[in-house]
């Protein structure tokens, strides 16, 4: 009997016991392809020499030191790596050990930021429904997921929400992309109203929409418009790059792709690529220099962040990003996987739409393509196409309620950078076996 306290307490996982490339290795024998990089993840896969090198030579040397009294090396070097690669004034990295406290961290900055101002009434936080920024109970907050947030509601602070950027569930007839994306962005400024202008402290959104939505895109213009409007009643920008981040869709930051900067961005999952626990958040010198003027305090901590060990293996994940062409290839092996979905499953029955940037992609099941249909949620589709490509030897990322937070199914695909020609041949041929035993006949 197992001491360990599951996800699922009526599924008996399989042993991993190793990673080779792409794989992972369970204690029968069975290779599973990493297709979906855990959860976007596993950027280099599970077996990179130099980020094990970089953690060994970091343990022979320090493996803790607590930030409450001393900085260190490895969270220096990442610091300058980082605040060098972002575009813009993102100079100051705060570091964490994963993505819900990265954006934990991002909402208390935020409303500290305000307070040392001198302006306390900005309280207000406005997400997007359908949004999902993490599991601790300010970023589940924050969130727009209504089957993730159901249960805790009574213990989350009130946040407020408008609709997400999703043209091929929102976008009208007739509508061109980029009169779509000014709509959309345009409910921001409606709430910021409605609320009043001078107690909204910040609009948090996923650069690319992840796990609740399934790799999708903001439209052309979107994010043009989202930062003119918080500029317009300085309102801080957060964006949520803990999934698509670190060059998932073929840019370091996602956010590169749209033109503008944000005021505070959030990133982990890709930042150690799995082989320590790490995330982070970097904010611009104007919020930076608003806390060193005043208090020089962020009323924040825990005891990991900054933690040595973790930030050598990031550093080394972040070297091997930036010098050995991985986000080119991000992008490039993201299209020919794109082109590949598209001409094995581009007119699929039940698959409505497929989307995505780089290596981070998403398919959406329908009942019928013409309506856009979901299948009934008691169906429970993406349970089945999850364990239909387990057993074929495919990791994806299937989830519910795509449209509503109950209704509607899709799938994630995030696998390693390193993938090649025969891996997306795999990929296709497992969800071909995948598809045939969960979808109907």
């Amino acid at each position: 009997m197992s001491h360990v306290f599951p996800r699922h307490s009526r599924v008996q996982p399989p042993i991993a016991v190793g990673g080779e490339g792409c794989y992972i290795i369970d204690s029968t024998g069975k290779r599973y392809f990493d297709g979906s990089g855990g959860a976007a993840v596993s950027c280099l896969g599970h077996d990179d020499a130099d980020v094990k090198a970089a953690i060994a030579e970091q343990l022979a040397h320090l493996a803790f030191a607590h930030t409450g009294f001393f900085s260190s090396a490895p969270a220096e070097a990442l610091a300058d790596t980082l605040a060098a690669a972002a575009p813009g004034d993102l100079n100051r990295v705060y570091f964490v050990s994963g993505g819900s406290e990265a954006v934990e961290a991002a909402l208390k900055l935020a409303r500290q930021y305000f307070v040392e101002r001198g302006m306390p009434e900005r309280r207000h936080l406005i997400g997007r429904q359908q949004s999902y920024h993490g599991n601790t109970l300010g970023a589940l907050a924050a969130g727009g997921n209504a089957w993730r947030r159901q249960q805790f509601a009574p213990l989350l602070f009130d946040t407020h929400h408008i609709a997400p950027c999703f043209a091929y569930r929102e976008q009208a007839d007739g509508e061109s992309e980029f009169a779509y994306g000014q709509r959309a962005a345009n409910a921001l400024e409606d709430e910021i109203l409605r609320l009043g202008p001078d107690t909204v402290m910040a609009f948090i959104a996923e650069t690319v929409v992840g796990a609740t939505l399934g790799a999708v895109p903001a439209a052309s213009g979107y994010f043009t418009r989202i930062r003119e409007i918080c500029d317009r009643y300085g309102v801080l920008l957060i964006l949520d790059e803990v999934m698509c981040g670190m060059g998932r869709t073929g840019h370091l930051f996602a956010y590169e792709a749209e033109g503008i900067q944000p005021d505070i961005v959030t990133i982990a999952k890709g930042l150690g690529a799995g082989y320590q626990p790490i995330g982070a958040f970097l904010c611009s010198d104007a919020i930076y220099q608003t806390i060193a003027d005043g208090s020089g305090f962020f009323q924040h901590g825990h005891t990991y962040l900054g933690h040595p060990t973790a930030c050598a293996a990031a550093h080394a994940v972040l070297q091997k990003l930036m010098t050995q062409n991985l986000l080119a290839r991000a992008a490039k092996m993201g299209a020919r996987l794109y082109a590949g979905l598209q001409d094995a499953f581009g007119q699929h029955p039940f698959i409505g739409d497929i989307r995505g940037r780089g290596l981070f992609i998403g398919m959406e099941f329908v009942s019928d393509r013409d309506t856009k249909a979901a299948f009934e949620a008691d169906l429970g589709i993406h349970r089945k196409i999850k364990a239909a490509a387990f057993d074929a030897g495919l990791i994806c990322y299937p989830m519910g309620g795509t449209i509503d937070g109950r209704s509607g199914d899709h799938l994630l695909l995030a696998p390693p950078f390193i993938i090649d020609d025969n891996h997306i041949d795999e990929i296709i041929s497992k969800l071909k076996t995948a598809f045939s035993v969960a979808l109907p006949a």
